[in-house]
Formats: C-alpha cells, structure tokens, sequence
C-alpha cells in the first residue's frame, strides 16, 4: 500500500475482505470500537491471534489516523491527526484510498476489489465512510456489517526471499518461507494456508483457525459447484443450526456431502462431533456475542454438537469472497434474531436478516483431527498442502 521512508515500514493490505462486522453499537469512533477490538484480538475469535507470529512481523504500535473527513474523493487532504490510535492492526483512513485511484475513475483504482469494505473515517458524528462494489465512496451507520481488510505495517528488516509480486507468484518473507513440511502436524500451521481435501471440483479448503486445542478448523475456499455452478439450499425452518433439524444441517451431516463431496481418505480426517456457536448478532452488536452470552466472554452462548458446520459472524473467512470470482450469496452459522439469519451478500456483507427458506449458498466448516499430517505443499495457493492422517 505504502512506504515509510523514514521509519522503512511497509503498509499492507488485503487484497480481499476477510470478514464482515458490525463496526460498533452507534460511536463513528475507531477507539474503543467492535472493529478495533476484532482487528486486535489476540484470540482465536478475532484477526491478529491468527497471525503467524506477528510480534516478529509487524509494528506493534503503528499509528492509524481516523480523522473525521467528508471532503468528496479526488479532494481529500492528508488527515492531520486529530483522531489518532495506537494499535497492531487498522483500516486505511480514505486519503490513503484515493490516493490508489486512476485519475478521477475510482473503479480502475488498485484498491477496488468489486466490494463493500470498511475505512476508518468517520463522515459525520453519525457516519462512517466506507468502499463501494464500484469503487466510489459511501457513508453508513455504524451498526451495518460491512467487509473488513485488515492493514499491518512490516518492520524495516523484513525481507523478501522468494516470488515476484504478483497475484500468481506473490512475495514469501523470510520467516514465513517454510520448506520441506512433509511429516508436520495440520494443527501447527496458520490461517490462511490453502489445504487438498475432498473430491472434484470442490477440493480446495483454507485454515481458519484451532479453535479448539489440537484441532484445525477449515472451510471451502469457495462455496460448494456442481458442474461449476454454485449449489444453494435453504437453511430451514429453526434458526438454531442442527445436523439433525434444520435443513442444511442434515444436508452437510449427511451422505450427499460427506460422500458426494468428500469421500474417502478425508472423512475419516474429520472431528466426529465438535461444538458448533449459535449465538444471536442483531444490529449494532457486538461480534463476540455469536459465541458468547456477553463482550466479557465470561460464558458462551447457545451451542450445537455435529461434525460439520458453518462459520459464525466474525469468523475469519467468514464474508471472504472474491467478487470478481464468486457471484454468490451463502449462509452463516449465526442467527440475526429469532426469524432471521445473517448470510453473506454479494458485496462481501453480512446481511442484517433473511428468510431461512430462501435458498442460498453453502461454505463448509469442520475440524480436523489432531493426528493429521502434512505430506506435500508449501500452503500456497498454488501449491496446497496434501494431507493423510498420522
């Protein structure tokens, strides 16, 4: 994204939404906000505790400036740090977005990517600036859950020690340049790896987290194709996901995925039977409640067994979608009241409400078991990990 010269930082940003929140309760503020709080949890349930060691990486105390501006884009001034945040982890402010864009046509900019992402600027004392499908600025309540793309600054001795940049053969830092994994344990890699695991076209999954002590979360890269077309199903009629009662619940728990779309060796790879979080995220709320009964997370909300499931609100992956790829709405695992359930829209948001019988797409989640081992791959893209059981 940038250079410090006189620091030698680097600011990055995701190329893609990563996830979708609720910015906070009403405050235009970045302090003290639910996304703040996401960005820098250093649990499983938010951004920076999936990061591969980022205290060796990253500028613990980057500076993200979050000045109030509603100057239309091509007029934008450099913020002058009335509104500033010391965190690991913030969002671009909109001077550092217009400053992406070609010539006055926002949508050939390189930091348009087709969807709806948040910035940190504040429009007015009620409003926040975020990124459109088309490239051109918006203003919304902060109550809405739009995309998220995380920015990090890199320390100045980070150092490139393979690839070339591009979106094919990007750069590898060193120290996070792993060769010869063959043997290693699934549960020792990070979020994000791309994984080999089930059959045909839908065979491409990506570490979310371990969650759970010894076990690896993952999902489909994608939502599941049959012949190339995306599959939809409706959730069912009970907003509380069930592998028994509700109807995607038996469609994943069953043969028609499991062995349609798994099969064998990998089934047996799977966690029989894990806790699955079904709290409720209605507008303005909070993140952390769609797995506990409150931000303390003192205790954790309504639960559900099974062996496969959904991501919840939140969740890494979770509004991960490639708009220029994907033109699919799909289901999350976290109702957004006792009618409605949160999905992921085409613009990469998570949709406030809809109706469970409406069918949409379908994002696999499941844990791996502990005893699964690496035998080819470097976790690329490119070169996904291979896996057996051990």
């Amino acid at each position: 994204m940038s250079v410090n010269n006189e620091a030698k930082t680097t600011k990055l940003v995701t190329q893609w939404n990563i996830s979708a929140i609720n910015y906070s309760s009403g405050s235009t503020a970045f302090e003290g906000s639910y996304m703040e709080d996401w960005l820098n949890d250093t649990s499983a349930d938010g951004f920076l505790g999936n990061l591969r060691d980022y205290e060796s990486f990253l500028v613990t105390d980057s500076v993200w400036d979050a000045t109030m501006d509603s100057t239309s884009l091509g007029s934008i001034t450099r913020p002058n740090g009335e509104a500033t945040v010391t965190a690991t982890v913030g969002l671009l402010n909109m001077y550092e977005y217009q400053t992406s864009y070609y010539g006055t046509t926002y949508s050939k900019g390189y930091l348009n990517n087709g969807l709806y992402w948040w910035t940190l600027t504040p429009y007015d004392d009620s409003q926040i600036r975020y990124i459109n499908n088309l490239g051109a600025s918006n203003f919304s309540v902060p109550s809405y859950a739009y995309g998220i793309r995380p920015s990090i600054n890199l320390k100045a001795n980070i150092k490139i020690v393979e690839g070339n940049g591009t979106v094919d053969n990007p750069y590898r830092l060193n120290g996070d340049n792993d060769a010869d994994l063959s043997g290693t344990l699934l549960s020792s890699r990070y979020s994000g790896e791309y994984i080999r695991f089930g059959s045909g076209e839908n065979n491409l999954y990506r570490i979310v987290s371990h969650e759970t002590s010894g076990l690896t979360k993952i999902t489909s890269a994608e939502p599941l194709k049959d012949s190339g077309i995306f599959k939809t199903l409706a959730f069912g009629n009970n907003v509380n996901y069930s592998d028994t009662n509700t109807t995607i619940g038996s469609f994943l728990n069953g043969d028609d995925y499991l062995i349609n779309y798994v099969n064998s060796p990998y089934i047996d790879m799977i966690e029989e039977n894990t806790i699955w979080y079904l709290g409720t995220v209605g507008s303005g709320e909070s993140y952390k409640l769609s797995k506990y009964i409150n931000t303390n997370m003192t205790d954790y909300a309504t639960i559900t067994y099974a062996k496969v499931g959904l991501l919840r609100n939140g969740e890494l992956m979770a509004s991960q979608i490639e708009k220029y790829n994907n033109n699919i709405e799909y289901w999350t695992l976290t109702p957004y009241s006792s009618d409605y359930i949160r999905r992921i829209n085409i613009n990469g948001n998570a949709g406030n409400r809809d109706d469970s019988t409406v069918a949409y797409g379908i994002k696999p989640a499941l844990n791996l078991k502990s005893n699964v081992v690496i035998t080819s791959g470097d976790g690329t893209l490119q070169n996904p990990f291979e896996i057996e059981l051990g």
